[in-house]
């Protein structure tokens, strides 16, 4: 089935590249980006972004190395202070 009808990427090209990179490195992390590179490709307008993440998901060679699961941290729903101002307005007093 083809993913990317703008670079012609089939579902079968992306488990194969997936494979091969796992092959080649076991450890690495697997993007799509890392995926269009290995096929010699460059993504063009990103409509077939969640088709391709799906297609890659399916691949049960796509895994996350254990030193890198679950480094986000819980955030509770009292908590959504992101570290940023309240108010995304410069104060107008003074002025």
């Amino acid at each position: 089935m083809i993913i990317c009808h703008c670079t012609a990427i089939s579902d079968h090209d992306i488990h194969a590249a997936i494979d091969w990179m796992r092959a080649s490195d076991p450890q690495t992390i697997i993007t799509p980006g890392k995926i269009y590179r290995a096929l010699g490709k460059q993504a063009e307008c990103g409509g077939c972004m969640s088709l391709f993440l799906d297609t890659m998901r399916a691949n049960a060679k796509v895994v996350v190395p254990a030193q890198l699961q679950n480094l986000r941290t819980a955030i509770s729903p009292e908590s959504n202070y992101e570290g940023r101002p309240q108010s995304h307005r410069i104060s107008q007093q003074g002025t």
